[in-house]
């Protein structure tokens, strides 16, 4: 399990750099860019996939382009989500996505729907909702914001994870498919932050492309030892599986409340007792 354990700590370590990009002065949007270029040497180096299955006729590119779209889209609004709402609400909808790609396989991929994981996503709507439910006006710092970017982190995340398996299903390589979506999600990640300057925002410097390659190391290495895990414990996809996505929302939550004093209210907590009751309920069996 220590895979496991180094997978969740890079995620979270993730929300923790975007949380402090500010204070150290750094542009998300140049950490976002440059990430993409770590984390694409990195799996051509560690994975060496092979580009065989992208010359296929069948190749899912509208699924791949997709994800190079969305992938450095919504790691900006992960960024966003953690500056107004915090790392512990973002990371909540981050993981509770799967709810979204679990009722993707039951109506696009003919999963079959139990009762386990129907109440697993009643329970992952209910903990999304109470994460993100505003509290009286003044009460929460973040505003709109504060619940606006953590629902679109949960959208965000769980179409990603359905393009995804679009591309699995076609018979992509995992490690071709990672290579592709970063060596596609570059030039876009690069194009928003070049935008962003055209619109006044912060000049390309050393230390943004030093604070990239830093968030592409972690953003590869949660992949990275996930798949590791996965490789020690072949016969225990499930517990992988559910191990990451609590020990992901266990230690956001942990971190964001003793680090950055993210402040919960009684709902709050008991909505995050109930994402990971439904993430236990969601991964059952998977």
């Amino acid at each position: 399990m220590i895979y496991v354990l180094a997978s969740a700590i890079c995620s979270v370590l993730v929300s923790v750099l975007l949380k402090l990009a500010r204070r150290l002065g750094l542009d998300v949007a140049q950490l976002v860019a440059w990430n993409y270029a770590a984390a694409a040497v990195l799996a051509a180096l560690l994975l060496q996939p092979t580009l065989a299955s992208l010359h296929a006729p069948g190749a899912p590119w509208p699924a791949l382009l997709g994800l190079g779209v969305l992938l450095p889209t919504i790691f900006l609004a992960l960024g966003a989500s953690v500056r107004h709402a915090g790392i512990v609400r973002s990371d909540v909808a981050q993981r509770l996505s799967l709810l979204l790609s679990l009722l993707a396989a039951f109506a696009l991929f003919g999963e079959r729907l139990d009762a386990t994981k129907a109440t697993g996503c009643a329970l992952g709507l209910l903990a999304l909702l109470g994460m993100v439910w505003r509290t009286q006006r003044g009460q929460d710092p973040g505003g709109a914001a504060g619940w606006g970017w953590p629902l679109l982190v949960f959208a965000g995340f769980g179409a990603i994870d359905v393009l995804f398996k679009r591309v699995a299903a076609a018979g992509v390589p995992l490690g071709t498919s990672l290579l592709a979506m970063f060596v596609l999600a570059l030039p876009v990640a690069l194009a928003l932050a070049g935008w962003q300057r055209l619109g006044g925002g912060a000049r390309f410097t050393l230390r943004g492309a030093l604070g990239g390659l830093l968030l592409g190391l972690l953003n590869f290495g949660n992949i990275f030892f996930y798949l590791r895990a996965h490789r020690a414990l072949p016969q225990h996809p499930a517990l992988v599986f559910a191990s990451m996505n609590l020990g992901v929302v266990a230690l956001g939550a942990l971190v964001g409340v003793a680090l950055f004093r993210e402040r919960l209210s009684r709902l709050n907590l008991a909505a995050l007792l109930l994402a990971l009751l439904a993430i236990a309920l969601l991964t059952h069996g998977a």
